[in-house]
């Protein structure tokens, strides 16, 4: 199994520190920042790769808004990923919006005739190997529908979203 993804809604400035950078530190710093960040966190697991692939068409690419919900934003650990054990990526409240209204406007059923495992593993899907027929609406559906819940909270609320991958 590879690099799981955890998402967690944050406002802009926390605690008077308005640099994303430094408030990923301060947060993801803390080795129970999960406990903490519970009521804004929101955990994809291993799937990250193959949602991004669903939701773009494509394993690393895609424009915006559409790449922005999996892959897109800035990466702010470039070189701190050993200090934290962890890569971050920042997406800044103005990117936040446009993402939970695509995924608002942009039902599952759309995305799912892209849904073949076998042409995730050629395109080199992280652990697409691992995903069976059933997973498409078992694993996919809802956690496409809770992504477009988890953007819309932090849309509402004007806030930044950290994608965490470890």
């Amino acid at each position: 199994m590879g690099l799981a993804m955890s998402y967690l809604r944050v406002p802009p400035v926390l605690e008077g520190e308005p640099d994303p950078g430094r408030v990923a530190r301060r947060i993801f710093g803390a080795a129970d920042w999960r406990r903490r960040g519970a009521s804004g966190l929101f955990e994809l697991g291993w799937a990250w790769q193959a949602m991004h692939y669903l939701v773009t068409g494509d394993p690393w690419e895609g424009r915006q808004p559409e790449s922005d919900v999996v892959c897109g934003g800035r990466l702010l650990t470039e070189d701190g990923a050993d200090e934290l054990g962890m890569d971050v990526i920042y997406l800044a409240p103005d990117r936040v919006k446009p993402t939970a209204d695509h995924l608002a406007s942009t039902p599952f059923g759309e995305l799912a005739g892209r849904y073949d495992p076998v042409a995730m593993v050629r395109a080199g899907v992280q652990d697409a190997g691992r995903l069976d027929g059933a997973a498409r609406d078992r694993f996919f559906k809802p956690a496409y529908e809770a992504l477009g819940h988890f953007f819309n909270a932090a849309a509402a609320e004007g806030q930044a979203v950290y994608k965490v991958m470890a």
